[in-house]
């Protein structure tokens, strides 16, 4: 999000989530399942719409919780295609609820979604797109690099000038972690 710490401070929409939630570091399932989704639902469409979404989304998919996401069936998909108060886009929605299966399954390999990024761990954004496109559905490399960026896993999400760029580094990203043992993303 180039310039997101110019607009974001003070902004009715984006000023708590640039200030509290992107780029700071995330290990909780829900929450990780809940990024990816709205990066998902974010293709095509602006950043703010998606905030201003987020809580009916949160709503209509039972919080993100990846067991309940997983079990949805024909009855909750026409329910998501009919709630207004979302993002209603079929192939988004079908990719999140196989996301949802495809994260159970990586509990039995990794412990979870938190541990299979973190077994990954560090990887420029090209290697990481590759991963991500092998083990779930719609991400490409937007997707994949806001998606890291946005849970700590590469830089990028402010400016070193940002008041909050101090904030995330005090409480050492993962990307902040492997950049000071030498290792260099190399982000295109």
């Amino acid at each position: 999000m180039s310039g997101y710490c110019d607009i974001a401070p003070g902004h009715a929409v984006h000023n708590d989530y640039h200030a509290r939630e992107y780029g700071f570091p995330v290990i909780d399932e829900r929450v990780l399942f809940e990024r990816l989704a709205l990066e998902i639902m974010q293709a095509g469409l602006s950043w703010e719409i998606v905030l201003k979404k987020r809580k009916a989304m949160n709503k209509a998919f039972d919080r993100f919780v990846p067991t309940r996401v997983a079990a949805y069936r024909a009855r909750d998909i026409k329910r998501l295609l009919a709630d207004e108060g979302i993002i209603r886009n079929r192939l988004k929605i079908m990719a999140i609820i196989t996301n949802a299966q495809r994260i159970i399954e990586l509990r039995k390999t990794h412990k979870g979604f938190g541990g299979w990024i973190a077994s990954h761990h560090p990887l420029t954004k090209p290697a990481w797109v590759k991963i991500f496109k092998k083990q779930f559905l719609f991400v490409g490399g937007e997707i994949v690099g806001e998606f890291l960026m946005s849970i700590g896993y590469l830089p990028g999400a402010h400016h070193s000038s940002c008041a909050v760029y101090k904030t995330i580094a005090r409480v050492k990203p993962p990307w902040l972690a492997a950049q000071k043992k030498g290792f260099c993303y190399k982000i295109i």
